[in-house]
């Protein structure tokens, strides 16, 4: 385990099961916030409740006319009803922490625990935790409030069940996907099951759309640029013996390459409307742009590796096995300032089965020791170089 203190991490395992066992939808993290805010209290660490809705801004300072480096996690669980067997088990009927987000938040304060001791940071650093990651609207939110106000560098990470605990993965370039979604409402015309040539068959064009709709990543992308097109929901139909005369499809897309993302979403329009006016249909389409890409830059990468190897040693610094489709709206931070993003090791024996939004989802404890001395470290060499910078301007 890295070196935190047996005290501070009994402490964090407490705070993260307390996290567990009360957990809060997105926009509902009030509770959360009340633990965040006495953790931090207890430090003499300056900070703001209530940003961003129940966000917490917290900032340790350091060297003056240096910007921040900031360092963020994430606070809201999802609505699943969980299953793990825990004796921490959430209390919340239908809600769970199953995204690991009660451990991002307490390894940000163990974090915090370790830079509140520091007596000389090299540049002052920003704790943001943030509500709503899982609307992909919390990060926006955040920065609308001003989060990211004299930030210099930001960073954060993710629980990983594919790695073991005591891992961190750095990588440079795409770490998740972006996230959009369509919806495709088919007006045709309706008929007596009987007499299909009066119709125009909404659930068969539907269909064909889904059907081709699957063709524009097996024969439009390059393989070697990961991306997803799925269906999710089809809605048609009354009753089995009446021809629907409307339909309704809705999807999302993912890419992990910003041009093939705006491939992805002209290809499902061009699609839809082309097997539409075949079959005498018409459509509306409305397409709903959610985060972008996440992509780690070089050179901030390699910054997260140094600190990563301080932390764990440079045996347990991995590389990223395979693309990640899942986004992340730490994303929309990367668009404002350079940071990077990494992936803690997780898995617990027994468990590795259950993927992250699973009803029995859970992760080693360990790696809260793992984050806390990743971000303490990650802040220091960021700040360094933030504080160089500084002086050669």
């Amino acid at each position: 385990m890295p070196r935190v203190p047996q005290g501070l991490y009994d402490r964090l395992v407490a705070v993260r099961r307390e996290l567990h066992q009360y957990p809060e939808l997105s926009w509902q993290e009030g509770r959360t916030a009340g633990v965040i805010a006495n953790f931090l209290h207890g430090l003499a660490i300056q900070h703001r409740t209530n940003v961003a809705g129940h966000g917490v801004v917290a900032d340790i300072p350091g060297a003056s006319k240096v910007p921040c480096v900031v360092l963020r996690a994430d606070t809201d669980a999802l609505p699943i009803q969980e299953e793990t067997g825990l004796e921490f088990a959430s209390v919340h009927e239908g809600v769970m922490h199953a995204c690991g987000h009660d451990g991002h938040t307490t390894m940000l304060l163990g974090a915090a625990a370790l830079l509140s001791r520091e007596k000389d940071l090299p540049a002052p650093v920003r704790l943001i935790f943030q509500p709503a990651e899982e609307k992909g609207a919390g990060a926006l939110a955040m920065i609308k409030e001003g989060a990211l106000d004299g930030a210099g560098l930001i960073f954060g990470g993710h629980l990983d069940r594919h790695y073991y605990p005591g891992t961190i993965v750095v990588s440079d370039g795409p770490v998740n996907a972006s996230s959009d979604n369509f919806s495709i409402e088919i007006i045709g015309q309706g008929a007596h099951g009987a007499r299909p040539h009066e119709s125009i068959d909404a659930v068969v064009v539907g269909s064909l759309m889904i059907m081709a709709l699957q063709t524009i990543v097996s024969r439009e992308v390059d393989p070697a640029r990961p991306s997803v097109v799925s269906v999710g929901q089809f809605h048609a139909g009354t009753a089995p013996n009446v021809i629907a005369g409307q339909a309704k499809l809705e999807g999302t897309v993912r890419a992990q390459d910003p041009a093939v993302r705006r491939q992805l979403l002209s290809s499902v329009r061009r699609i839809a409307e082309s097997i539409a006016q075949l079959h005498g249909a018409k459509i509306h389409i409305t397409v709903t742009e959610g985060t972008p890409p996440l992509v780690n830059d070089s050179v901030m990468a390699g910054l997260a590796r140094r600190a990563a190897i301080e932390a764990v040693g440079e045996a347990n610094v991995l590389p990223l096995k395979t693309a990640n489709m899942g986004a992340e709206d730490f994303s929309y931070y990367l668009e404002k300032i350079p940071g990077a993003y990494v992936r803690f090791g997780s898995q617990v024996p027994g468990r590795e089965g259950y993927p992250a939004h699973s009803s029995k989802f859970d992760f080693d404890e360990e790696a809260l020791a793992v984050g806390a001395a990743y971000y303490a470290a990650v802040a220091k060499i960021a700040g360094q170089q933030l504080r160089q910078q500084a002086a050669s301007s």
